[in-house]
């Protein structure tokens, strides 16, 4: 027994979890120094707009050019808006990579029922056969079961409740080293799903109060009020990154947590079938 659990510690997926720790720590500090980089060298150049003043972190500009270059002038809160929907389109793409990766080959049901004809025919290493093709989480957990279920069938020792026991606990214990790699950096999307309405809420807030501060010191009439306007809509920006990025992040953490919970079923119903298959042929 001992010799078998060796066999399946080792795994592919503490390797992915490294890595995506590797991912989780840079990420972040790496799309929010880019996000600042868009917000200051794209949108900021100088030749986006027709009036530049003084300064490095956060020059003076006026009167934009395009379109795209009035988000400069929503404020400091552009480029942390813009810097989550980097990170966002980040843990997406690791997800969505690790995630398909796990997925395996083909059906799983399609896999589960394959792996069932051949142990209805005590045919084990064919079964061993058919996760070597599946490659993904339930082809790893089916693996792991089945080395202990080779095992079980040539044991003497234990009774058959406890060989399925046995068979229990090898498939719970590959399962844990599965499942953390799938949920890993999840939680990144959720938190960006949370705070980026907010963020924008607050770059909002702090462009109209901006306006409004330079429309009191104004001495009023058409050109205060135009002022105003231009001040407001250069302030809705914050609004409309951070309510963007809120809405892709949903979006997709609810795809991914879907297929997670299809994966998850996947080897749920694996387990189920390596114990009650050894129950029934093995009694």
């Amino acid at each position: 027994m001992a010799e078998t659990k060796a066999t399946v510690k080792p795994s592919t997926s503490v390797q992915a979890k490294k890595s995506s720790n590797a991912i989780s720590l840079l990420a972040p500090v790496l799309c929010l120094l880019a996000g600042y980089a868009i917000w200051r060298f794209g949108l900021g150049n100088p030749s986006n707009f027709e009036i530049n003043g003084e300064g490095w972190f956060w020059p003076d500009r006026d009167k934009p050019k395009s379109g795209l270059s009035k988000m400069y002038l929503g404020g400091i809160i552009v480029p942390i808006l813009i810097g989550c929907f980097l990170t966002m389109l980040t843990f997406v793409i690791e997800r969505f990579l690790t995630i398909s990766k796990a997925n395996g080959t083909g059906n799983n049901a399609d896999f589960i029922r394959r792996v069932q004809y051949q142990l209805a025919n005590k045919n084990i290493d064919a079964a061993l056969a058919e996760c070597d093709k599946q490659k993904g989480s339930v082809g790893n957990v089916m693996k792991a079961g089945l080395h202990r279920y080779k095992e079980m069938t040539i044991n003497t020792e234990l009774s058959t409740d406890q060989k399925v026991m046995a068979i229990q606990k090898e498939v719970e214990e590959a399962t844990s080293l599965e499942l953390p790699m799938l949920e890993k950096n999840l939680v990144f999307l959720s938190t960006i799903a949370s705070i980026a309405t907010l963020l924008g809420l607050l770059g909002t807030v702090l462009g109209m109060i901006r306006s409004f501060s330079a429309l009191g010191e104004d001495s009023g009439g058409t050109a205060a009020a135009t002022k105003l306007s231009v001040g407001i809509s250069e302030a809705l920006y914050n609004t409309a990154l951070g309510i963007g990025t809120s809405a892709f992040a949903i979006i997709f953490y609810n795809i991914f947590t879907t297929k997670i919970d299809g994966i998850t079923y996947g080897i749920d119903e694996s387990g189920f079938t390596l114990t009650q298959t050894f129950a029934s042929l093995y009694k």
